[in-house]
């Protein structure tokens, strides 16, 4: 098959990619934020700041994938 990586066409790869590969990123990224609160010693506000803050851009990709599924695109 021309076009294709392992069975797998552009396409899919892709998606896989923006779909599981952004999301542990963003997994890494909570990682990361918790552990800067840890080591500034933020206390639970500072803590929760930080999360609020740094994590509010994920938001956006998360919503995305709830739409998609909740529309059926």
């Amino acid at each position: 098959m021309e076009g294709t990586l392992f069975g797998f066409t552009e396409e899919q790869l892709a998606d896989f990619g923006a779909t599981w590969g952004v999301g542990a990123f963003i997994l890494f990224m909570l990682f990361i934020i918790g552990e800067i609160a840890w080591k500034s010693k933020a206390g639970k506000t500072g803590t929760f700041v930080l999360f609020f803050v740094l994590a509010f851009g994920m938001v956006g990709f998360i919503a995305k994938a709830v739409i998609q599924k909740l529309w059926g695109i």
